[in-house]
């Protein structure tokens, strides 16, 4: 386990094409969840290899090398003698134990409850930092962020590898369950979805239990996997699923509902905005704070998006509507309504003009 330990310290960090993210590390304690290939190591990584060669050591805690037993009788030591300030552990599980360093930063399996370490959420690349992987910016970028999504790792894989890859990840970090879950709401995603109806569809396939469908919800929803859309002034509705990355969808589902995987990567853009958003009958999102509507319609024409608000007027009279906008791929104009401001604008002008 020594030598081990030695080998880990005296190994340079190698980064492939590494591509700058709006998160940056700093000199705190941090434990750093995200979905699977949302790109928390290669985060990890970049930040060590800012520091001195001697000054950290990183272990991959799924390392088959190394067991609980054998890591805790060695690891404080070794961190003590080696005068090791900032250890990473990747893959960390509860039963290894902590060295006294001064930073610790932990890529754990599970949430832990720790109120020690900044917690730090690393979603798929939004639409402008996957830009920095496009060799060129034109009109091609946004139909490739449709057929790649946010997650960094398939840029490096050949189309015919990308789909068995994701899925080979996601059966080593889920349960059996939660794939099969996440699968039902890949095929769904976009619409109001409960866990009692998933564990309803579900059982027909399967033997499963309703407890452990909640339990398996409540899980893939903390690992954010899945996000939820609560629905306007009533917050005991069924909430709207979206997947935390589009390509999910394609990995797990023969569905090719366009207009669904559309509306996902709107959703997903306006989450990491952290403004309130809901849904509203009719509305697919509903941004209170702005007085904003947001539609999600791809191919939408003015005479669409006026029949659409003449359905709407008394919620756009009663919430004071200042904005209504219709995220499309490619049309953009300015349309003249007497309550609020109307404009269809295209996906990459909408989110990178935030």
């Amino acid at each position: 386990m020594e030598i081990l330990l030695q080998e880990l310290y005296r190994s340079d960090i190698h980064l492939e094409r590494y591509h700058d993210r709006k998160l940056t590390l700093d000199a705190q304690s941090y434990q750093i969840y995200g979905i699977t290939q949302s790109g928390k190591t290669k985060l990890v990584k970049n930040y060590l290899s800012g520091l001195k060669k001697n000054s950290y050591l990183y272990i991959d805690c799924d390392d088959e090398r190394f067991g609980v037993a054998e890591l805790n009788g060695h690891l404080k030591k070794f961190c003590y003698d080696n005068k090791i300030e900032t250890l990473v552990l990747d893959n960390y599980v509860e039963e290894i134990e902590i060295p006294n360093v001064s930073q610790l930063i932990l890529l754990p399996k599970e949430r832990l409850k720790n109120d020690f370490l900044e917690t730090l959420w690393v979603m798929p690349l939004d639409y402008e930092e996957f830009l920095a992987y496009e060799h060129k910016f034109d009109s091609t970028a946004l139909n490739h962020y449709l057929q790649l999504g946010g997650l960094p790792a398939m840029h490096r894989l050949a189309q015919e590898e990308r789909v068995v890859f994701l899925q080979q990840k996601l059966r080593l970090c889920l349960s059996d369950i939660e794939f099969d879950m996440l699968k039902f709401i890949a095929k769904y995603c976009a619409s109001e979805l409960s866990a009692y109806t998933i564990y309803e569809r579900l059982k027909q396939t399967r033997k499963i239990s309703k407890d452990k469908t909640y339990a398996a919800y409540k899980s893939l929803l903390e690992k954010r996997y899945f996000l939820e859309l609560p629905k306007y002034e009533h917050p005991k509705a069924i909430k709207r699923l979206y997947l935390g990355d589009i390509f999910l969808k394609t990995a797990l589902s023969l569905d090719k509902h366009f207009t669904r995987l559309f509306e996902n990567m709107v959703f997903l853009e306006l989450y990491r905005r952290e403004e309130e958003v809901f849904y509203v009958e009719g509305v697919d999102f509903f941004v209170p704070q702005a007085h904003e509507i947001i539609f999600a319609k791809p191919f939408a024409d003015e005479r669409v998006l006026f029949k659409k608000l003449e359905s709407l007027e008394s919620f756009l009279v009663s919430n004071n509507i200042l904005k209504v906008t219709a995220v499309t791929m490619s049309k953009e104009v300015e349309l003249s309504h007497p309550f609020s401001k109307v404009e269809m604008v295209p996906f990459d002008i909408w989110a990178l003009g935030e």
